[in-house]
C-alpha cells in the first residue's frame, strides 16, 4: 500500500509540474538562444495524457521535455487532441520561425515501441569527422566510455575524401590523437549531427604560375559547346523558384547553425576556375551520409513534380558558403548524372547588395533570381548555363547553398533523345521585346513611395526575372565578355567609372 501511494505521489508531483509548465505557444514557450534557434533537443507530447510512454520517460541528455497544449498542440500535432499518446522530437539549432515542424520520421504516431524510437530516431546521430592535422600519417580516434575508458574507433586519413562517417548518440564522448605522439588533438562532445574537422584546413589551391584570365575564356568556350550538345528540354524557360517544405527547411537550417562554425576551406585543385578561390575562401560543410539520403529523396520529390518525369538521385554537393568577394563562373553541369537539379538557400547575411543566381533561359536570355533562406531554384543545370558572375558584397558576408541532382530513372544518355510526348515548348521567339521601366515602389522603412527600374517584357512566358542588363548570350565571347562587365573595378579605376559601369549593368 505505502509503495503505491508512494508511485502515485510522484506521479501527481510530475503531473502537478507539467501543468504549471505546458508549452502553449511554439515561438514564447520554447528555449531559444540570443540567435532565436532552439537552444535544445525537445521531445513533446500533448499535455492531456500523462499516461502516455513520452511522459514518463527519464531525462536525458541535451532534451527538454514538454507537454503541448492549445496553440503549440495544434502547430506540431495538427489534427490530435490533448489525449492522444503521440510524440515528436524537435532539434536544437531550428529557427523559431520554422520550430513547430519536423521531418516526418521525427514524429512517433503512437505505433510501435517508444523508447526504441526515441533511441534510434531522436538520441541517434551522425558524426562525420575529417583530418586537416597530418597528411603523411592518419590520425586516431577513440571513444570514452561513460566509466572513462577509452577505446580505440577509428583511423582518419588526410583531406576531404579520408571523411568517415558513423552513427553515434547525444552526449558520446571522443578524443582525437596524433597517429604518431599520440598528442591529444581535441576532445568531441555529440551534441547534434556534426561534421567536425581537426587541424586546419590548406588553402583551396595552388594559385602559382597560373593564367586565371586565360583558363577562364577557356572554360566558358568549353562550357558554350557543352550547353549546346543538350537539347532535350522539361521546362519552357528551364528553370523555376519555389520554397522549401517547413519541416525540410528547418532540418537544413538547423544543421548549418549548428555546424556554422566547423567549415573548412573547399578543395579545388584540379577542379578548375569555375569560383574564384584564388581570390576568395570558399568553405564547406560536408553533410553526413544519412542525414543527404534522407533529404536527397525529399528533394526529388519536389523535382520530379517539377520536371514531369520520373527521376533518380545522382548528386549532392554542399554545404557550399561564398564568402565576400565570391563569384561563380558561367557553366553547365555533367550530361549524364545533372539533368536537373536545385539550389536551395539555407542562409546568408551582411550582405550589401541581393547576389542573384544567374541562369540563360533555352534561348540565351538572362535572368537573374533573388533568393532568400528557404528558397530554391530548380533548373536544367546541363542544359541551361548559369552561374554568379557579380561578386558577392559585403563585409563578412556569406552565402550558404546546397546543390542536387537527378536524371531520368535508368537513363543516362537521356540528353540524347528527344522531348517526351507533352512536354512545355521552350520559349525560343517570343512576341514583343523587353525594356526597362520606372516603377514606383514603397519602402517600408520611411513609408515612402521610390522609384526604380524594372524590366517590363510584352511576353509573359519569358516571367519575371529577366535581367535588367537585358544580356543575351550567342556565343562564347558573349559569356567572356559578360565574366568582364560584372568584374569588379582594378585599384586603379576611378570611383566615377565604377559607378557608371554598375549602372549600366
Amino acid at each position: 500500500m505505502k509503495k503505491a501511494f508512494a508511485i502515485f505521489l510522484a506521479f501527481a508531483i510530475v503531473a502537478s509540474a507539467s501543468a504549471r509548465d505546458i508549452v502553449r505557444s511554439i515561438q514564447k514557450d520554447l528555449t531559444y538562444d540570443e540567435n532565436g534557434k532552439l537552444a535544445k533537443h525537445h521531445l513533446l507530447f500533448p499535455a492531456g495524457n500523462h499516461r502516455c510512454d513520452p511522459a514518463k520517460i527519464g531525462q536525458t541528455y541535451g532534451f527538454e521535455f514538454r507537454a503541448v497544449a492549445d496553440e503549440a498542440l495544434a502547430a506540431v500535432f495538427p489534427g490530435a487532441s490533448e489525449g492522444d499518446c503521440v510524440a515528436v522530437c524537435l532539434e536544437r539549432g531550428t529557427d523559431k520561425s520554422v520550430a513547430h515542424a519536423a521531418m516526418p520520421e521525427r514524429h512517433w504516431l503512437g505505433e510501435g515501441d517508444f523508447r526504441d524510437w526515441f533511441e534510434n530516431t531522436c538520441k541517434k546521430t551522425e558524426v562525420c569527422l575529417m583530418n586537416y592535422h597530418s597528411r603523411e600519417t592518419p590520425i586516431k580516434v577513440y571513444w570514452i566510455s561513460p566509466t572513462g575508458e577509452k577505446k580505440f574507433h577509428m583511423e582518419l586519413q588526410y583531406g576531404e575524401r579520408g571523411t568517415r562517417c558513423f552513427s553515434s548518440f547525444l552526449g558520446h564522448k571522443f578524443e582525437v590523437e596524433d597517429g604518431v605522439t599520440g598528442e591529444l588533438l581535441r576532445k568531441i562532445k555529440v551534441e547534434f549531427i556534426s561534421t567536425i574537422a581537426t587541424g586546419v584546413s590548406p588553402p583551396s589551391g595552388d594559385p602559382e604560375m597560373r593564367d586565371f584570365e586565360w583558363e577562364i575564356e577557356r572554360t566558358l568556350h568549353n562550357e558554350w559547346r557543352r550547353h549546346n550538345r543538350v537539347t532535350r528540354t522539361f521546362s519552357p524557360l528551364g528553370f523555376k523558384k519555389g520554397r522549401l517544405p517547413e519541416d525540410l527547411f528547418a532540418s537544413m537550417g538547423a544543421f548549418y547553425y549548428n555546424n556554422r562554425n566547423h567549415k573548412v576551406r573547399e578543395e579545388w585543385n584540379g577542379k578548375g576556375v569555375f569560383v574564384n578561390w584564388w581570390e576568395t575562401d570558399c568553405s564547406f560543410i560536408q553533410i553526413p551520409w544519412n542525414q543527404k539520403g534522407t533529404w536527397q529523396e525529399r528533394l526529388r520529390l519536389l523535382v520530379e513534380a517539377w520536371a514531369g518525369v520520373p527521376v533518380e538521385q545522382t548528386d549532392m554537393y554542399g554545404l557550399r558558403q561564398y564568402e565576400h568577394g565570391a563569384r561563380l563562373l558561367t557553366h553547365v553541369d555533367r550530361e549524364a548524372t545533372h539533368a536537373v537539379s536545385l539550389i536551395v538557400n539555407i542562409a546568408q547575411g551582411n550582405m550589401t547588395e541581393p547576389w542573384p543566381v544567374e541562369v540563360n533561359d533555352h534561348n540565351d536570355r538572362l535572368h537573374e533570381v533573388i533568393m532568400e533562406p528557404g528558397d530554391v531554384v530548380y533548373y536544367e543545370s546541363a542544359k541551361c548555363l548559369h552561374g554568379r558572375n557579380r561578386p558577392l558584397t559585403g563585409p563578412d558576408a556569406f552565402y550558404t547553398n546546397l546543390f542536387t541532382h537527378y536524371r531520368p530513372v535508368g537513363d543516362p544518355k537521356w540528353f540524347e533523345k528527344p522531348n517526351h510526348e507533352g512536354v512545355p515548348d521552350p520559349v525560343l521567339d517570343v512576341e514583343g521585346d523587353c525594356r526597362l521601366e520606372k516603377v514606383k515602389t514603397s519602402e517600408t522603412s520611411s513609408n515612402q513611395l521610390g522609384v526604380v527600374e524594372a524590366v517590363k517584357c510584352d511576353d509573359p512566358r519569358l516571367g519575371s526575372y529577366v535581367s535588367p542588363a537585358l544580356f543575351k548570350a550567342a556565343s562564347a565571347e558573349d559569356l567572356i565578355e559578360w565574366w568582364r562587365m560584372t568584374s569588379p573595378p582594378e585599384p586603379s579605376q576611378s570611383t566615377d567609372a565604377t559607378d557608371s559601369g554598375r549602372d549600366e549593368l
